[in-house]
């Protein structure tokens, strides 16, 4: 990467080398800093913006041509991460009851399963090595669709209307989404495909900062929440990583067709939603509780990657023995 001196592209590396590591110390950051979480919400968009520029610029786009030429595993996995989460939700509800849980974190849930999936879902598939491209692809689908989709199923899954402005919600999504798309673009054609995964462990590290900004930022108010409400803050805990765990549970069983690979970095996906957007969306009028449980939610977001990780190492290693037995020998 000629663009970077070796002083800061070496330190680049070796936070990439332990990226998802990185993901889960970000969140401490912020919580043991809570001055640092509040100066650094500010920034929340533009490190989004940021990550999804070096992760569209990573994409194979030959793996993704090949890819189209298959719709269905697309319609396929485009279905199940944007039906399969309102159904988690509303079999809680069911169970649990509304009262139970009150008005701000219900409208947290309904958020969590009409968002799309995290945007960072295929950046963390990139840094556990497993296939992203069909990650990508649903990805982008499923958060082109959120506009039409989301406030629908806020709607129904929250049991009364919520007042979502889609006018900004799809200036937003158009702004981050089509700007952050034109400038991967800008920047592969910049660096050029072969030095871009050359140095993949340097981008792997660029994401983790960027990614791990936002986490810092998403922490402002946490530390105090803790502390004055600690079993509030626990219950809904339990309940953010119960939903990253059914998530990954529903895929791999309902998924049997896909490959393992495959089959897992959907799971991640189905469980790690986009709450941000609609958090972003609601503006001013979120309550205290619901931007709480979009907060909690992140826990989950940056612990899973290394929680799974050893998993992941498995699949990882099973989908290269694939690929090296069907690849050409190289040249001698």
């Amino acid at each position: 990467m000629r663009s970077l001196p070796a002083p800061l592209a070496d330190p680049l590396a070796f936070v990439g080398r332990y990226g998802t590591q990185g993901f889960a110390l970000s969140i401490f950051v912020g919580l043991a800093l809570p001055q640092f979480a509040a100066a650094a919400r500010p920034l929340l968009g533009a490190t989004i913006f940021a990550f999804l520029t070096i992760t569209f610029a990573r994409v194979d786009l030959a793996a993704l041509a090949a890819l189209v030429r298959r719709p269905a595993r697309i319609g396929l996995s485009t279905a199940w991460l944007v039906a399969a989460p309102p159904l988690v939700a509303l079999a809680i509800l069911a169970v649990v009851g509304r009262e139970a849980l009150g008005p701000g974190i219900v409208l947290g849930l309904a958020l969590w399963a009409a968002a799309p999936p995290i945007l960072s879902s295929p950046a963390v598939a990139m840094m556990l090595n497993l296939p992203p491209t069909l990650l990508v692809c649903v990805v982008l689908l499923t958060t082109m669709l959120a506009p039409l989709v989301s406030p629908l199923l806020v709607e129904r899954i929250a049991g009364a209307a919520v007042d979502l402005d889609v006018r900004a919600l799809v200036e937003r999504l158009a702004l981050l989404v089509g700007g952050a798309l034109a400038a991967g673009a800008a920047l592969r054609a910049s660096l050029g495909t072969e030095r871009i995964r050359r140095h993949k462990a340097r981008f792997d590290g660029l994401g983790v900062l960027f990614y791990a900004l936002f986490a810092v930022a998403a922490m402002d108010g946490v530390l105090a929440a803790m502390l004055a409400r600690p079993g509030f803050v626990a219950g809904v805990l339990a309940l953010v990583f119960g939903l990253s765990a059914v998530g990954f549970a529903a895929s791999l069983v309902a998924l049997r067709m896909l490959p393992p690979a495959e089959r897992f970095v959907l799971g991640y996906a189905s469980g790690q939603r986009n709450i941000g957007v609609l958090v972003a969306a609601l503006g001013a009028a979120t309550p205290g509780d619901t931007f709480l449980f979009f907060a909690l939610a992140q826990f989950p977001i940056y612990l899973m990657p290394q929680i799974v990780k050893p998993v992941a190492g498995r699949l990882a290693a099973r989908q290269g023995s694939r690929d090296d037995s069907v690849a050409p020998a190289p040249p001698s």
